[in-house]
């Protein structure tokens, strides 16, 4: 899949948003990417998935792993598509954590998967959590890396869009310095 084409996806569901917003990181930024904007068209979502799922066929993962809330449907449905088993891991005491009795097996083959990556943190959980239980991770697929390429994970890594989208600490974010009201959106905490 091309990155303009998925970009278009993002414009014409109304995903891509302006203003000043808190991101899930803790970071500040002027554009907010809504990805339940793009996982409320089935259709769309599994296309975007199988791009994804096509892209890992040939390391032949038998579980697909994502985080709550938009990795599980991607997980789930990226699974679906390599015929293999789908978990998510989920927040407890701010730390993610496999629930639901979810286990890997030692040596099982495991591609990892979510929504949009900006720091990386909630990805680098998910590989201790895999790598904790002895799980062979064999990539991470992403909808939308906005860190401007700055991803390296060691890990075959492959991302639908690739976004240069700038973030801000809180104290040297400009908007904030210019009085712009600050829109929390999605889970957020200091990540």
């Amino acid at each position: 899949m091309k990155n303009n084409a998925f970009e278009n996806y993002l414009k014409d569901t109304g995903a891509i948003l302006k203003g000043h917003f808190l991101l899930t990181s803790g970071l500040h930024s002027d554009t907010y990417i809504e990805k339940f904007r793009v996982l409320e068209y089935p259709l769309l979502t599994e296309k975007l998935c199988k791009a994804i799922a096509e892209h890992f066929q040939e390391t032949k993962p038998h579980l697909v792993v994502g985080a709550a809330t938009g990795g599980v449907i991607i997980s789930h449905v990226v699974a679906r598509l390599l015929t293999c088993r789908s978990i998510f891991a989920e927040r407890e005491n701010d730390r993610l954590t496999f629930r639901r009795g979810f286990k890997i097996n030692p040596k099982e083959r495991v591609l990892i998967v979510d929504d949009v990556l900006t720091t990386g943190s909630s990805l680098y959980e998910l590989i201790d959590l895999v790598v904790k239980q002895e799980g062979m991770i064999v990539g991470i697929g992403v909808f939308i890396d906005r860190s401007g390429g700055r991803a390296n994970f060691g890990i075959p890594y492959f991302p639908l869009l690739k976004l240069d989208i700038p973030v801000y600490r809180p104290e040297e974010c400009p908007l904030c310095k210019q009085n712009v009201p600050l829109e929390v959106r999605g889970r957020t905490g200091k990540r």
